[in-house]
């Protein structure tokens, strides 16, 4: 009959009848190298690699670094990233000191020597020496339930017992009148430049006057009601008027050489201003698209054909006259523009006055179209 081994630490089970003469010694390397280990045990566990499991054995091993996970106190050392580590998937404790520069996250594998967590991890912050402990799938820090007595500073509490003596034990050093102020990042006392008492004529430059009286010369306040005469304004913030009467005021005259819009229009003024952007009417009239302006009637039957699409490309609205040809059949004569239909008519055998005249927008498309000839196409473009 062959060893087992413990669930937990792995510590060989001799079979009974097995290693006889032997089995002292196989039980003094468990008493040595397992038990002793995984109550007082102390190993240093250096991280090569951003997910690492701890090594095991199943039995006892001499050689500390090829059974980390069995011991009961862990110092993690040389991470170069942060890092899992994988614990095997079996109730235990460790004390656990991240001796890194960078967060360990410690998980249970899913099957000894992997790196899948089985469950929920315990982070370790750079410098944390912290109690865990592990049901085989969750890994769980030990916290203090109901602490007594004062914690210190670098435990993480104030190392006071009154909220005004924290403050003054987290506070930068201070000494009397002294201002507490902040970078936002770093905090600390500024010297008060304030008395109890102000006495004295507060200069501008503290946010006074510099002056005793409401009125004369020099930065004063204000009366209520001042009477400002010969005053020179220098760059005024006027702020908005209240609603009243304006009386007895002389307005003077307005300096045509200022700058704007408006301070003495020399050139022409643009359509984006109000204008037209032309010096005559012909070439305002044609600047702002209006019909017949520049534009002459064209003859363009020979161009022009029954049922095809034409698009106005001049960029201005164009006119267009019609007519249909003389016919000895009755024939019919139909518009469109931009795809509306604008109608039809009926040309009875013989006659010829079946016309349209019509108007094209710029971009659009039109169609004439007829059953029979076109007599006349003309477009006042």
């Amino acid at each position: 009959m062959s060893s087992t081994y413990s669930s937990s630490l792995r510590i060989e089970l001799i079979g009974s009848g097995d290693q006889a003469g032997a089995w002292g010694a196989t039980t003094d390397s468990n008493l040595a190298y397992v038990l002793d280990t995984a109550i007082a045990g102390y190993q240093a566990v250096p991280i090569s690699s951003t997910s690492q499991a701890l090594t095991y054995v199943n039995g006892p091993s001499s050689t500390a670094n090829l059974n980390q996970s069995v011991y009961a106190m862990l110092k993690f050392t040389g991470a170069s990233a942060a890092t899992s580590v994988y614990i095997p998937p079996a109730s235990k404790q460790y004390i656990v000191w991240n001796n890194t520069s960078y967060a360990i996250t410690v998980y249970n594998s899913t099957v000894i020597g992997n790196t899948t967590a089985a469950g929920t991890g315990i982070t370790l912050a750079a410098a944390d020496k912290i109690i865990i402990w592990s049901d085989g799938t969750n890994v769980y820090d030990v916290k203090a339930q109901g602490l007594t007595g004062t914690l210190a500073i670098a435990n993480g509490g104030t190392g006071q017992t009154t909220a005004n003596a924290a403050f003054n034990a987290l506070a930068p050093a201070q000494t009397a009148n002294r201002l507490l102020k902040s970078d936002g990042t770093n905090t600390s006392f500024a010297q008060a430049s304030l008395t109890t008492d102000v006495t004295g004529t507060l200069p501008v430059a503290n946010g006074g006057t510099g002056v005793t009286t409401s009125t004369g010369s020099g930065n004063n306040v204000l009366s209520t009601s001042p009477t400002i005469t010969s005053a020179t304004l220098v760059t005024p913030a006027l702020g908005t008027p209240a609603s009243g009467t304006l009386t007895n005021c002389t307005f003077p005259t307005l300096n045509q050489n200022t700058t704007g819009t408006a301070a003495g229009l020399s050139t022409t003024l643009a359509i984006a201003s109000g204008g037209t952007g032309q010096t005559t009417a012909a070439d305002a009239g044609s600047a702002l698209g209006a019909i017949g302006v520049s534009q002459t009637w064209q003859n363009v039957l020979s161009s022009r054909s029954n049922g095809v699409t034409y698009t106005n490309s001049t960029g201005r609205p164009i006119m267009v006259a019609v007519a249909a040809g003389p016919t000895s059949n009755n024939q019919s004569l139909s518009v469109s523009v931009g795809g509306v239909s604008l109608g039809s008519v009926t040309l009875t055998a013989g006659y010829t006055s079946g016309a349209f005249q019509f108007i094209v927008p710029a971009s659009t498309t039109y169609v004439v179209s007829t059953s029979g000839s076109l007599g006349t196409w003309a477009e006042l473009r």
